[in-house]
């Protein structure tokens, strides 16, 4: 069954247009009153399956989709998949908080779904009036800049024998700098494949919901040769681990008073929407690495990380971004090279081979 809201045009006129697909009435009901309820967005279209939501997509050409993870027939990540390479939309997906749903989110973000929100606390009119300013605010963030980032083309894959590098040489002074956001997920594994065992130590600031960003870090750790870890608080930066942000978390770098540098995780409000956000990392960098860091940043939407991008390269650090052909959403990179915050670019992998090349130099 398909519905789709009547007189679309004088109800979508300036707002947000948004097509809810989801297998459950009641919560294609309660998604279509939160989203409503909004002066800035409205609903367009309802659909209960991929089968219906394919047809209906195709013919209202909606600003945002949300989209329920689990579906009878086609499941959401498979829906998701075709409908970003076939018809590149931004999408929201909607998730129960389960371990295998959480499982299912790192699939989402790897496939380019622009974020995800878990079904919970929905017994009380406080959980709802959480989840609804979650949604509500997550399809503004979608739909934010996306005439210039709506795009979707395939990661570029690079020649390993290309951009492998030999592990000896490191400068142990160098600290890289990762930021990224929709797409991310799948350029950082592009990106970290690349590093070898003793690489400087990186620290990764990547938009991602809280308690999925330890699993994420378990299945880097799985396959790649450097160590990932989610970052703690007062973690001594090492060569050879990776450090991701938690979900909930803003991360630092500080000096200590022994001259070794340490992770620092802050709960202060969003930057740029976003916590953690990259700003916050790459800012603290400027100030305690300096020109003595290489800093990255990653496909994403929005402009988080660009400034401190620009704050770093003031510094002296070598700054780098994602190429716009290899980017899902080349939002966060263009920011920066209009900024003239960029020094180079390219893939990931490639990225990756520059950066340990700068790492090599005093």
């Amino acid at each position: 069954m398909t519905s789709i809201a009547s007189d679309t045009d004088s109800l979508s006129a300036q707002k947000i247009r948004v097509v809810v697909v989801d297998d459950s009435p009641s919560m294609r009901l309660l998604l279509e009153k939160m989203i409503n309820a909004e002066s800035d967005m409205v609903v367009v279209g309802r659909a209960e399956d991929p089968f219906a939501a394919r047809e209906i997509i195709r013919e209202l050409q909606p600003d945002v989709v949300t989209l329920d993870i689990e579906m009878p027939g086609m499941d959401g990540l498979d829906f998701l998949e075709r409908l970003m390479r076939l018809n590149p939309i931004p999408v929201l997906m909607i998730s129960s908080r389960t371990e295998q749903g959480s499982d299912f989110t790192l699939q989402a973000l790897e496939l380019g779904a622009v974020d995800v929100v878990c079904k919970q606390g929905l017994g009380g009119k406080d959980g709802l009036s959480a989840m609804a300013k979650e949604v509500t605010d997550k399809i503004r963030l979608a739909d934010h800049n996306a005439s210039q980032s709506r795009r979707r083309n395939p990661m570029q894959v690079i020649d390993s024998a290309l951009v492998s590098p030999t592990n000896a040489g490191f400068n142990a002074a160098k600290i890289i700098l990762v930021g990224a956001s929709t797409g991310g997920t799948e350029a950082l594994k592009q990106f970290i494949e690349v590093l070898p065992p003793n690489s400087p130590p990186v620290l990764i600031a990547q938009h991602m919901p809280e308690g999925f960003t330890a699993r994420f870090a378990k299945r880097l750790d799985d396959c790649c040769k450097v160590r990932v870890k989610e970052a703690v608080d007062k973690d001594i930066v090492q060569a050879g681990w990776v450090y991701i942000a938690p979900g909930h978390s803003h991360l630092e770098i500080h000096r200590r008073s022994d001259g070794r540098f340490e992770t620092r995780l802050s709960s202060a409000p969003e930057v740029n929407r976003h916590r953690p956000s990259v700003d916050v990392l790459f800012d603290a960098a400027a100030k305690t690495v300096g020109a003595k860091a290489i800093a990255v940043l990653l496909t994403g939407m929005g402009k988080d990380g660009a400034a401190g991008l620009l704050r770093l390269c003031e510094q002296g650090a070598y700054t780098l971004t994602q190429s716009a052909e290899s980017c899902v959403v080349y939002g966060m990179p263009r920011a920066a090279v209009e900024m003239g915050a960029s020094q180079a670019s390219g893939a990931p992998a490639e990225l990756a081979s520059k950066v340990l090349a700068a790492a090599r130099q005093a």
